[in-house]
């Protein structure tokens, strides 16, 4: 494998102990259940308010930070500054104690932050780093590789966990991300500067980008699939986020437990990433993102009815086999609409639609779960999102040419 690559694909192998052990089992559960308290609902309400905050800021602020980097040759120093912020906060989740929900919330949305805009640098690299026949399995070779680092990140945390106060887990998981994405800031290509000064790459990359979502809302295909991405992405991130919790408080899943849940849907989720890679460049990327969306649909519906334990496990496992699969699908399928040389512009309005679609759906979660006292009828609105993508995504004409095996 290339250096580059490599270098790219280790940089997610690096975020991804902040997927698993943050942003989806075990911090939501310390943060939701023991800082703030989810006996009626609460812990469940703030956790969806700090995610849906700091995916609002990423969300709002991608596209313009995507043009400078486009025009100042800044994205890998802008990937870096980003990635150092969320380590820091990470790390300082060591502080947090029971009853400190202001101060968490605030980390909360730091490190997240940090780590959601890093990755509109990080995917901006990928047309340059493969050639469009090849990017279908580049992407899902960066996503299995990161489910490697998810898998590892949380066999260190048991061990952590059993061994040590669970403080240690969260000094752990930043020194992971952090050393780990060092190969990436020295082998990834360096970018040639378009513009001298700062201000001139800020106000060239405000113009272009405005200029850019204009032209976008113009073209009917980009349109409709950056709608339909925005829809089904967000029933996707409500998942990974509120998984944990809902397995938590309305299944009983303890600590280990649901580390060796998480566990399961990580190495299936590998496997489904790697046994799809080829098939994304061979069958196209929109046919995969729909095959996976059906999978979605009928796992959350079927989420709604289960009582048991080891049915959920079995559940989460076929989830876990489309989770990188749609979106390797997914960001090989936009890749295909991207012009040479405005890669980091459109990954941030790319990013832009798949951060804003981190928003809603958290909200919701949190607010039905809050309303009614209960998970369920928050779980069963998620499928509302992939039933909705699915029916949008259909109609996109997909401009990519397949490859022969």
């Amino acid at each position: 494998m290339d250096k580059k690559i490599f270098s790219w694909c280790l940089f997610d192998f690096a975020n991804s102990s902040y997927s698993a052990v943050i942003a989806a089992t075990i911090f939501p559960v310390y943060y939701a259940n023991y800082v703030v308290g989810n006996l009626k609902g609460e812990g469940d309400l703030w956790w969806g308010r700090a995610i849906a905050v700091s995916m609002a800021l990423v969300a709002l602020t991608s596209p313009f930070l995507g043009g400078m980097a486009d025009y100042g040759g800044m994205r890998k120093r802008m990937m870096f500054l980003f990635t150092l912020v969320s380590v820091a906060s990470i790390a300082s989740f060591a502080l947090l104690e029971k009853g400190m929900v202001i101060p968490g919330f605030i980390m909360i949305i730091l490190a997240n932050t940090g780590m959601e805009g890093g990755l509109v640098f990080y995917n901006a690299f990928l047309p340059e780093i493969a050639e469009k026949d090849r990017q279908g399995r580049v992407s899902a070779w960066g996503f299995g590789i990161g489910y490697g680092g998810s898998i590892l990140s949380l066999i260190l945390a048991i061990i952590l966990l059993k061994n040590a106060s669970i403080e240690f887990v969260w000094i752990m998981v930043a020194l992971f991300f952090g050393v780990f994405s060092v190969p990436a800031f020295l082998y990834l290509p360096e970018e040639r500067i378009r513009q001298k000064s700062l201000t001139d790459a800020a106000r060239s990359g405000f113009i272009a980008t405005f200029r850019h979502l204009s032209s976008i809302c113009s073209e009917r295909n980009m349109r409709r699939f950056l709608i339909a991405y925005l829809i089904y992405e967000d029933g996707v991130n409500t998942v990974i986020v509120f998984s944990s919790i809902f397995a938590a408080t309305t299944l009983g899943f303890k600590p280990d437990e649901l580390i060796y849940m998480y566990l399961i849907v990580q190495a299936t989720a590998l496997v489904g990433a790697f046994i799809m890679a080829s098939r994304i460049d061979l069958w196209g990327p929109k046919k995969v993102v729909i095959i996976t969306l059906c999978l979605w649909i009928a796992v959350t519906i079927t989420a709604y009815f289960i009582n048991s334990k080891p049915l959920f496990i079995v559940l989460a496992s076929f989830a876990g086999l489309g989770l990188g699969t749609l979106q390797a699908a997914t960001r090989a399928l936009y890749a295909g609409f991207i012009p040479k040389r405005e890669e980091a512009r459109y990954f941030g309005v790319f990013n832009l639609v798949g951060k804003s679609s981190a928003i809603l759906g958290p909200l919701m979660f949190g607010w039905l779960s809050f309303l009614f006292k209960s998970q369920r009828p928050a779980i069963i609105s998620v499928a509302l999102f992939f039933i909705t993508g699915l029916a949008i995504v259909s109609t996109v004409k997909d401009t990519r040419v397949k490859q022969n095996p």
